[in-house]
């Protein structure tokens, strides 16, 4: 049996050559599967590909898939588990935070019936505070909004039988949330609590800029409830309006104040001109996404495929180079 290791890079120049080394003693150590070790160069800027080229010439597991520029971490993914040959296949980012001795504990589930074992995080050293408090309180946010359960601190690292790398095949989205796509796939799901390592070397490539619009992918992506939300604030406030209107008729009807009142008619203004952005922003997100979808670009474009001898498992890409 093939086990397939899919590794997304980007700009991992301090860090890969000892991603590679224990990547390597991870493999030693496992008995009775074959390994692949796949390789996915998000448009790097550094060394990264040339290290990863220099070992796959004289390792014959490591596959490279280099793309034409940076396409994102979740297509990195998406494009390594299209190439994957393997009865199951791991993700695990370069960065050594996810520490590839737990992908053992994975193994075990997986051969005892488990078609996915992902890790939960029991801690999440090196990471500032104010991270951690985000990331908790995105994943439970995301959970409550989902309309499918999505595993609380939960990441990509995750083992995945064949039957659920075909389904993710056949999912054709382009603003994806890989790990909402598992747990939408269904089969059966078992979580490896583990605790992350501090980052072995170099830079987060997930600003807050990045996290954000990631956020906006996962809940988007697998909840229209931000569409209800725009409709149950547009029903507030015309509930507001009309208890405005019976105010003003009153003050109108029964009082000789009713021409007072600029203070309250600037506020009502306002809440509604904010109310209104809000709405038409998040019918923006969603319109977005339909033509970025009705576009069909290709997903992403390879540059070149590195140590691939027989043919591509699957590509989303148009035909490149193959050496």
């Amino acid at each position: 049996m093939l086990l397939s290791i899919v590794v997304p890079c980007y700009n991992e120049e301090a860090v890969i050559a000892e991603t590679l080394k224990r990547l390597s003693t991870f493999s030693r150590e496992v008995k009775g599967l074959d390994i692949e070790f796949i390789f996915v160069d998000d448009g790097s800027k550094d060394a990264t590909r040339s290290i990863l080229k220099q070992h796959a010439a004289h390792d014959h597991r490591i596959r490279l898939i280099g793309f034409s520029r940076n396409f994102g971490h979740q297509i990195a993914v998406t494009a390594g588990v299209d190439a994957a040959r393997g009865d199951a296949v791991v993700l695990i980012d370069a960065d050594l935070q996810d520490p590839p001795e737990a992908i053992h504990g994975m193994i075990e589930k997986w051969q005892a019936g488990f078609d996915v074992v992902y890790g939960t995080r029991t801690d999440r050293p090196g990471e500032s505070a104010f991270k951690r408090a985000t990331a908790k309180g995105f994943y439970r946010l995301l959970n409550r909004l989902s309309d499918v359960p999505i595993p609380l601190d939960t990441g990509d690292f995750r083992l995945m039988s064949r039957p659920v790398i075909d389904t993710l095949r056949a999912m054709p989205e382009r603003d994806r949330f890989v790990r909402g796509m598992v747990s939408w796939a269904g089969f059966k799901q078992i979580a490896l609590p583990y605790q992350r390592a501090k980052r072995f070397a170099g830079e987060s490539k997930y600003p807050l800029s990045k996290m954000i619009r990631f956020a906006s992918d996962g809940i988007m992506s697998f909840s229209a409830k931000p569409l209800q939300l725009a409709m149950a604030m547009g029903m507030g406030t015309s509930l507001l309006a009309l208890i405005g209107i019976f105010y003003a008729l009153f003050l109108r009807i029964f009082t000789n104040i009713w021409v007072e009142g600029w203070t309250a008619l600037m506020i009502a203004v306002l809440f509604l001109g904010g109310v209104q952005l809000i709405c038409v922003g998040i019918l923006g997100e969603y319109i977005g996404r339909i033509y970025k979808e009705s576009k069909q670009r290709p997903l992403y474009v390879v540059q070149e495929y590195c140590g691939f001898n027989d043919e591509i498992a699957f590509s989303r890409s148009p035909v490149v180079d193959r050496k």
